[in-house]
């Protein structure tokens, strides 16, 4: 896989097709990728101490790796995408 975190990636297949972001997680082994603002989905959590509140959160859930191709920076700070292989 030729994406790391910290690079920034743009969607190219699927409902975000288009959006970029940030990659904040890599998932080698299923060949997913976690990228901030991509992807959102609802998750439930049911409250687990006296203390603790549950409810309905967003969290951005994996997309393949072959969605996203990596975005480079030139020095000009114009934005130059690239095919990933």
């Amino acid at each position: 896989m030729k994406i790391k975190v910290g690079d920034e990636v743009q969607v190219i297949a699927g409902r975000d097709k288009g959006k970029s972001g940030k990659v904040l997680k890599t998932l080698k082994d299923i060949d997913k990728v976690v990228v901030e603002g991509i992807n959102i989905a609802k998750k439930h959590v049911k409250p687990r101490n006296g203390n603790d509140k549950g409810g309905i959160f967003d969290i951005e859930a994996p997309i393949h790796v072959s969605n996203v191709k990596k975005i480079e920076n030139e020095t000009r700070k114009t934005k130059k995408e690239s095919k990933v292989k």
